[in-house]
């Protein structure tokens, strides 16, 4: 009972999303955190090269391997993965920190973020898309499903969920211990809330609990 009493007096901030969350800034992402990073590379028809990170992003399925990124607005990367059905995302890490933060300008479609981040396109070997050659992990994909989400209500939304199959994967060896792909030793990076709040992912803060089934 005193356990109870506790939990129901607790001084809530209660919010409906559509009227308005009252806040300074709109915790939905703050609370949904970390978040992994869709560092995605992308080539549209022409040949021009798109690499940008996105914060709506995570796996969705072990057979086949399956993971995805969501969009706010229609932005170049969608463009390029509809028209081409690949793209490439690499893993975003404490030592890529400004370079990754450097690819989400808006540049225009032609500009290659390789290029401005001073980072290396390496050749995709089953797309037709560049890697980031300096990060320790990426995935070379070709796409399941693009859909454009919706309200509970049906009405669509400005946002697009881009889904995709692992087809082929590069890990550093480095990161590589006894058979087993060691997580925090690449130092990745992943979003917190407001427009530029990180987290960084360390072997010290790792814990393991070992499931009841």
């Amino acid at each position: 009972m005193r356990r109870n009493k506790r939990v129901n007096d607790k001084d809530l901030h209660f919010y409906e999303p559509a009227k308005g969350h009252g806040l300074k800034h709109d915790p939905f992402n703050a609370i949904i955190a970390p978040r992994p990073i869709g560092w995605i590379s992308s080539r549209d028809t022409k040949g021009h090269v798109n690499l940008a990170p996105y914060s709506f992003f995570n796996a969705f399925c072990y057979t086949p391997p399956i993971i995805g990124f969501s969009s706010t607005n229609w932005k170049d990367t969608v463009g390029n993965i509809e028209a081409t059905r690949e793209f490439v995302w690499n893993l975003a890490t404490m030592d890529l920190a400004k370079q990754m933060n450097a690819t989400a300008a808006h540049v225009a479609p032609e500009v290659d973020e390789f290029k401005v981040a001073g980072l290396t396109a390496v050749p995709g070997r089953l797309v037709n898309v560049p890697r980031v050659g300096e990060s320790p992990v990426a995935f070379e994909c070709r796409v399941s499903d693009i859909v454009r989400l919706k309200g509970a209500d049906g009405k669509e939304a400005d946002a697009w969920l881009t889904l995709g199959e692992v087809v082929a994967v590069h890990i550093d060896k480095a990161f590589i211990k006894d058979g087993v792909y060691q997580t925090a030793a690449t130092r990745p990076i992943v979003r917190a809330g407001r427009r530029g709040d990180y987290f960084e992912i360390k072997p010290e803060n790792m814990f393991e609990m070992i499931r009841p089934d």
